[in-house]
C-alpha cells in the first residue's frame, strides 16, 4: 500500500511540475536559453518560435546571441 501511494505521489509530482511557457517573458525565457529541462523543451522551443516576429530590436540581438544554444536544445 505504502509503495502505490509513493507511485502515486511521484506520478503527481511530475504532472504538476510541467512549467507554462506562456505566461513568461520573453526576456525571462531568453534568460533560460539553455537551463530548460529535457522534458520541457518542446513546450519551451515552441513558445519561442512562436514570439519571434513579435520580439523588439533588444530581443532579436538577445535571441541571436543565444541562437547557438537553442540549436543545442534541439538535437
Amino acid at each position: 500500500m505504502k509503495k502505490v501511494l509513493f507511485s502515486l505521489l511521484i506520478l503527481f509530482s511530475t504532472l504538476f511540475a510541467a512549467v507554462d511557457y506562456t505566461v513568461m517573458s520573453t526576456e525571462e525565457l531568453m534568460a533560460m536559453v539553455g537551463y530548460v529541462p529535457p522534458e520541457n523543451q518542446k513546450a519551451f522551443l515552441k513558445e519561442i518560435n512562436a514570439r519571434i516576429r513579435s520580439m523588439s530590436e533588444k530581443e532579436k540581438k538577445i535571441y541571436k546571441q543565444n541562437i547557438e544554444k537553442l540549436r543545442k536544445m534541439k538535437k
